[in-house]
């Protein structure tokens, strides 16, 4: 089985959508990815709270707990033989007629895709260029990971192959925002920089252990190109495909996987990992 639909297990060509539903005509959905160790989701509170933040905003009601949606995702990966996957548990505003006519969305569609993971080993160094496409403005006081996803797949034009690239936006003031799917760090004279979520960045999950669990102290802030092509490591973050070093900034070079600072974060996440410490 590839997904679950309010209630219900579905192979991906049986799944379909309302061409009512005000995610499809109005784009308002919200979504979370991310991947399982040995069945259970790391860091499932944070993806919850974070996604159940930008339901309120948009008055959405959720109609199933978090717990339910765990059992889902164990049915998911019992139906694949056991197999870790990679999940997008997606919430669209539901089906109304066209019109902005409702005050709330009572009745949301909710799916849980699930696909394999991709399989790339861990270190695995990725390249990074500026992008020309400008990051957008949050949906409201706050950037939410939702169907408003344009300006990504704008960029996302930019680069040949995410496997191998990301793509680094900047505001349009000129600071640097986060990557076309990925948050971005740089160690500079022994201290961690991080754009600021006041930049109209994503809070992600991942960011947000990092800051949480870096030896080393962590600038947030408003930063030029420049402040971040002068870093000695640069790396991103991300649910699925955990903490990546970038080895190269178009002609620039960094110290990728070798760097010290990315090496033990990303250490330090294995294990937390490997210790357990996992919801679900």
């Amino acid at each position: 089985m590839d997904a679950w639909k309010d209630g219900k297990l579905y192979h991906s060509k049986e799944l379909t959508v309302s061409a009512y539903d005000h995610g499809f005509l109005y784009g308002l959905g919200f979504f979370e990815t991310f991947r399982t160790y040995n069945g259970k989701v790391f860091l499932w509170d944070e993806h919850w709270n974070r996604l159940s933040r930008a339901l309120a905003d948009f008055r959405i009601t959720m109609p199933y707990d978090r717990e339910a949606i765990l059992a889902v995702v164990e049915a998911l990966t019992k139906s694949n033989d056991g197999e870790d996957g990679y999940f997008r548990l997606n919430i669209s505003a539901g089906v109304h007629d066209i019109g902005l006519q409702p005050s709330s969305y009572e009745k949301p569609t909710v799916i849980l895709f699930r696909k394999a993971l991709p399989i790339t080993p861990r270190g695995t160094e990725k390249s990074a260029v500026w992008l020309n496409t400008v990051r957008n403005s949050p949906e409201s006081s706050m950037r939410h990971k939702s169907h408003h996803y344009a300006n990504n797949v704008q960029a996302r034009f930019e680069v040949a192959s995410l496997a191998s690239l990301e793509g680094f936006f900047l505001t349009t003031n000129g600071f640097v925002a986060e990557g076309i799917t990925s948050n971005i760090f740089w160690v500079k004279n022994g201290k961690l920089y991080t754009p600021s979520l006041e930049t109209g960045i994503l809070s992600g999950t991942t960011r947000d252990w990092v800051l949480k669990n870096s030896a080393m102290d962590v600038e947030e802030g408003f930063y030029t190109k420049g402040e971040l092509e002068a870093a000695e490591e640069v790396f991103i973050t991300n649910a699925v495909q955990e903490i990546v070093p970038i080895k190269t900034l178009g002609e620039i070079q960094f110290r990728g996987k070798q760097g010290p600072v990315y090496a033990a974060l990303h250490e330090a996440y294995v294990t937390c990992i490997l210790e357990g410490r996992i919801k679900g």
